[in-house]
């Protein structure tokens, strides 16, 4: 028999997919465009919103006659052993293919968000970690960890990273986010993209686009954003991570844009995401996405007219599990109310994707190759050297941190013998295990306590709860003043436990009314404080809290954004002095716990002034962090200059370590537009370097500025690149300057489009 030309893998992909779309029914094509998650209950809401509602039943051997897009979760719906999970799923590949007429198997997808959710994977630091590191080039080597554990378990798709700018931190899923700048997240983004595409894994992101811009801080609430702020703040991002990184996938976002839902948006799905940046690969929905079109957004009379707008809108992929892309898709298709070509065209999109990953070879594999180990000795040291990064060191006003290897300490809080408090909303543990309580961990978590316990041996470590995350029992506050009384010092370890939709006090669905800290936390630490005893308070949260309460009664202050399963002894080696911490601030801490939304890219209106009694000014900006040792910057060279609208400059100092031990200075460079013609942020990242220096070493960094970094969107909706002043400034974060070099940008404005420099680069 002759190989058909859809067989030959030494044909283009291109020839391959036509050839095969020519054989196929309006059936099997459609049965391209969905998932099936199989083990998902029917009878209640398991681990996403609605799904009850908008689960279909289905038969599954009638369905995969047909052939199938994708599998959903098969490690991340349940606990299953990896090894065993693992054939599991090249048993349901083996199905699906000997099912079919053709042979071909699923996608299968997971999500990665912090690690695989898979149960005994590593549990990672979560995004805003990742953030707080500035350190993309090792978020790369976490990725590529992350990605060769979901290959060798047989899953080909990755649904991360999220590149959502954070708007709001009551917003729950901000965990989930890299940060509050767009430069931040499309740079740490765009490394986790490239490591998780280099184990061959399809990276998927989410959420495009808007959906952290939601109003009043609601998950899955309309966004009222503006052109501008949605151009020039919520999509470089995604452009970055396209361009740079290559992500062959992008997920819908559940909001709507004044009045428009993203999953029925042809202007952002096709026009923008295709015919502007060129994308190629695949657009998948966010879970019950297609369908939210009927249920929620009520844009769609029913589940075939639902199809039909995502499907137009150039949304190919219907996830997690079959409902609008299935049979009403096909009636609608045969009853002449939706365009076949609609069908083809994400088939083709789908069959492309499955081509490039091999699933169109007659010699695909679905067997894993041996014994997996998704917490390997090599990840949990990935995993503890980013989470050692990512520690923030926010105040030590008199030198009490380290703390002394033989003082008595007194470990108070909810968080301090709490596993769980280590991990994000999207960790296998909180994620599902929460329904299996049951089912132990499956990895080693060090508690802080524990951590601590280790780190000062020949330290006398006395421990009291003090009181719930978010229960207002104050019971325990007797105990815990008590234990602090007897001791030299205390170790206050608040902040939040991650959960879904309620369940916890960060995560998707768990969104604050303001950012006061959870429960009665905060009376919990007023009652420590009046002792008299020195105070450190350690958070261990997924988002930023207001603490000017507090600001200048505490001996020190150190931030941790839920920093995975290596975090305990992470915060502790930041106590004893082990590791001097080196994480900046991704997002801005409050000072009152009111007033929000706010950021720090702030126009001159959305500053402090005399117009208002609110003084929105954080207690500690982004970008913010201590460290151990002290650091100078000298021999600055960036003297005044013109240069035309289409030019770059070098700027360059020298920074050096001056203190006794070895540090991490992290060096920021800040774009200061004092006159455009729409109103600009007062600053705003552009460049950024971390630099590990030996006590008295020094390094030389220049960056390499070029002005379509000075981009924006003008009145016309245009990116322009204006003549007039610019002040670029070096700093060790948003609201300090140590230099600063003034330019004057000739010529005339300037149009630039997606072949402009998106990236400052650093010279070495």
């Amino acid at each position: 028999m002759t190989t058909p030309p859809w067989r030959d893998p030494a044909l283009p992909a291109d020839a391959r997919v036509a050839d095969l779309l020519s054989r196929m029914t309006l059936e099997e094509k459609a049965a391209q465009l969905y998932g099936v998650w199989v083990g998902a209950a029917t009878d209640g809401d398991g681990v996403a919103p609605l799904q009850r509602e908008m689960t279909a039943e289905y038969d599954w051997d009638e369905l995969i006659e047909l052939g199938l897009g994708q599998l959903t979760r098969s490690f991340g719906t349940a606990p299953v052993d990896p090894d065993v999970g693992a054939r599991a799923l090249a048993r349901a590949q083996r199905r699906i293919a000997a099912a079919n007429r053709f042979g071909i198997p699923a996608v299968a997808h997971e999500e990665c968000l912090a690690g695989f959710t898979a149960w005994r994977a590593t549990a990672y630091p979560v995004p805003l970690a990742w953030g707080a590191s500035f350190d993309p080039e090792l978020v790369e080597q976490v990725g590529r960890h992350i990605g060769r554990d979901l290959r060798a378990a047989g899953v080909h798709q990755g649904l991360a990273p999220v590149l959502d700018v954070v708007r709001d931190p009551r917003w729950g899923r901000v965990e989930e986010t890299i940060g509050e700048d767009p430069y931040l997240v499309g740079t740490i983004g765009t490394a986790y993209v490239r490591g998780l595409e280099s184990a061959g894994v399809v990276a998927t992101l989410k959420h495009f686009a808007g959906y952290a811009s939601s109003v009043g801080a609601r998950n899955l609430a309309p966004v009222r954003a503006g052109v501008r702020e949605f151009a020039d703040v919520t999509l470089p991002p995604f452009e970055m991570a396209l361009r740079e990184g290559g992500a062959r996938s992008v997920m819908a976002a559940y909001t709507e844009t004044d009045g428009v839902p993203a999953s029925a948006d042809p202007r952002l799905l096709t026009g923008l995401l295709r015919e502007e940046w060129g994308f190629t690969g695949t657009v998948v929905a966010d879970y019950f996405g297609i369908g939210f079109l009927q249920s929620l957004h009520r844009v769609a009379a029913d589940e075939a007219e639902a199809a039909h707008l995502a499907l137009a809108a150039g949304l190919d992929v219907e996830l997690p599990t079959v409902k609008c892309y299935g049979k009403p898709l096909v009636a609608a298709v045969r009853e002449g109310r939706v365009p076949e070509s609609l069908v083809d065209r994400a088939a083709r999109r789908v069959l492309l994707q499955k081509c490039e990953l091999g699933l169109l070879d007659e010699d695909w594999r679905p067997e894993p190759e041996g014994p997996l180990d998704l917490d390997s000795a090599a990840n949990r040291a990935l995993a503890g050297r980013l989470a050692e990064e990512s520690v923030v060191l926010l105040d030590n006003p008199d030198g009490l941190l380290p703390l002394a290897p033989d003082t008595r300490i007194a470990v108070v809080g909810p968080r301090a013998a709490d596993a769980l408090a280590m991990l994000g909303c999207y960790s296998f543990p909180s994620h599902v295990l929460t329904h299996h309580p049951e089912i132990p961990l499956g990895i080693e978590i060090p508690t802080v306590l524990d951590a601590l316990r280790t780190e000062l041996p020949d330290a006398k470590v006395t421990f009291a709860e003090g009181c719930g995350v978010d229960d207002p029992d104050t019971a325990g506050f007797a105990e815990a003043v008590a234990r602090t009384a007897e001791a030299d010092v205390c170790v206050a370890v608040l902040g939040d436990r991650a959960g879904l939709f309620g369940r916890g006090t960060s995560g998707e669905g768990c969104d604050a009314t303001d950012l006061r800290l959870p429960g009665v936390q905060a009376d919990l630490l007023d009652a420590l404080v009046a002792t008299g005893v020195p105070v450190v308070l350690v958070l261990l949260t997924g988002r930023p809290y207001a603490l000017g309460r507090w600001h200048g009664r505490l001996g020190a202050v150190v931030q941790a954004f839920f920093p995975g399963e290596e975090g305990g002894p992470a915060v502790a080696g930041v106590l004893s002095g082990r590791v001097n911490p080196s994480g900046r601030l991704p997002v801005s801490v409050p000072r009152e716990p009111g007033g929000q939304p706010w950021t720090y890219l702030q126009p001159p209106l959305g500053l402090a002034g005399e117009v208002s009694s609110l003084d929105p000014t954080p207690l500690y900006p982004f970008g913010h962090g201590r460290s151990y040792t002290r650091f100078v910057w000298e021999d600055f060279a960036g003297t005044a200059a013109e240069i035309p609208t289409d030019g770059s400059y070098d700027l360059s100092v020298t920074v050096r370590n001056t203190g006794d031990r070895a540090g991490t200075e992290v060096v920021q460079l800040y774009l200061h537009d004092p006159v455009a013609s729409v109103t600009r942020p007062d600053v705003r990242l552009i460049g950024y370097q971390r630099l590990d220096l030996e006590p008295g070493a020094a390094r030389r960094l220049t960056f390499r500025f070029h002005t379509d970094l000075s981009s924006f969107t003008d009145r016309s909706g245009a990116r322009v690149v204006e003549p007039g002043e610019l002040e670029l400034r070096l700093g060790p974060s948003s609201a300090e300057v140590r230099h600063r070099a003034r330019l004057r940008l000739t010529g005339p404005v300037r149009l630039v489009g997606t072949e402009r420099r998106l990236r400052c680069e650093v010279l070495p």
